[in-house]
């Protein structure tokens, strides 16, 4: 069986490294299982490093993490359903609301429990997502009564291309911010993901939002990463075939030798998120060598071409790690490291270290 480490140790590296260029309170963005990577493991490790103000997409998230992250903020991203009102209030849970009828909703929660309700307001700036748009907030400007019984405790926004630092939209982005936030007075801000991170000044708040950065992908694509690498992914080799000129591998022989070859075959397919699409594209390390993936990946096995290597059925070839990791990956996959992560499957045995 394959094994996948996630080190707990470079996630909090990443954390504090992020925190302090920030200089402010830096939350742990640890939606979709903490980018794939187990959001049961990766919050407390967090938490234990300082970090109290956490991220999820929807409510059921973070109702299932709250025993874990006692005493931190967890904020549902996704917004409420009108149903879903109850149980917010009832496990402490923050929504990040975007919409005069989701404000509707929750201020009818905070009247019939005869008490403040805190929020997170969004506001859209770009993305067309989520959050207030104009003429919503214009309603807002024009009768408070709409945020009556609700503690705005952050106005946030999404930028939409953080990670192309000279694109016109960020610094639009960043002004159209600045003045939605006059309509706020006092309120506090949340508004950098990783990449925004390092876009300088003009994205400091008071809350960053990084995600991407504290699993290892590059919030900077075009420079080095300066983070850490945390997922290595590890597969024994099932079975290696000599194949002669002119054979064909896998579905639809869509690879052919043009040589005698070695051909290693691995228990990793898309079933377990391995990409379809790194077929005739994708490559593994033996021993830090690069070895191409040849043929088509299939459900549960993928092929390597290890010709002219000492690999032998037992040995493992690298899928992930230091040297190529998700989003080297990704770029063989056509897709981005984001990607790779979420895709992770749960067949493979897991091993946390660095915690």
């Amino acid at each position: 069986m394959a094994l996948l480490e996630i080190d707990l140790g470079a996630v909090v590296w990443n954390w504090r490294k992020l925190a302090a260029m920030h200089g402010g309170a830096t939350a742990g963005v640890i939606k979709a299982d903490a980018y794939g990577l187990g959001a049961a493991q990766v919050g407390p490790a967090l938490l234990a490093a300082g970090c109290r103000h956490f991220f999820l997409a929807h409510l059921a998230e973070a109702v299932a993490l709250a025993p874990r992250l006692p005493g931190a903020m967890l904020a549902a991203l996704n917004g409420l359903r009108p149903e879903e009102t109850g149980e917010c209030r009832a496990r402490g849970i923050v929504p990040v609301l975007g919409s005069l009828h989701e404000l509707g909703w929750w201020r009818a929660e905070a009247a019939a429990g005869g008490e403040e309700l805190p929020v997170i307001l969004q506001v859209d700036t770009g993305m067309a997502r989520l959050g207030l748009a104009a003429r919503e907030l214009a309603a807002l400007r024009e009768d408070r009564t709409l945020l009556q019984g609700l503690r705005v405790e952050y106005v946030l926004t999404h930028l939409t291309s953080a990670d192309a630092p000279p694109a016109p939209v960020n610094q639009r982005q960043a002004r159209d911010f600045a003045e939605v936030m006059r309509q706020f007075p006092g309120a506090k801000t949340s508004f950098a993901n990783s990449s925004g991170m390092f876009l300088g000044a003009d994205f400091a708040s008071d809350l960053a939002r990084p995600g991407a950065g504290l699993y290892g992908l590059n919030p900077t694509p075009a420079a080095a990463n300066p983070m850490r690498p945390v997922v290595r992914l590890n597969a024994p080799i099932l079975q290696i075939h000599e194949v002669e000129t002119g054979a064909s591998v896998g579905y639809g022989g869509s690879w052919v030798a043009r040589r005698p070859s070695r051909i290693a075959t691995v228990g990793v397919g898309y079933a377990d998120g391995y990409m379809r699409a790194l077929s005739n594209a994708g490559s593994a390390r033996f021993d830090d060598t690069p070895v191409p993936l040849v043929g088509r990946v299939s459900m549960d096995l993928t092929t390597f071409d290890v010709t002219g290597l000492p690999a032998s059925p037992g040995d493992m070839l690298c899928l992930l790690g230091p040297a190529h990791g998700p989003d080297e990956l990704a770029r063989e996959a056509g897709t981005i490291g984001y990607e790779i992560l979420t895709s992770l499957g749960r067949r493979y045995r897991r091993r946390y270290i660095g915690a």
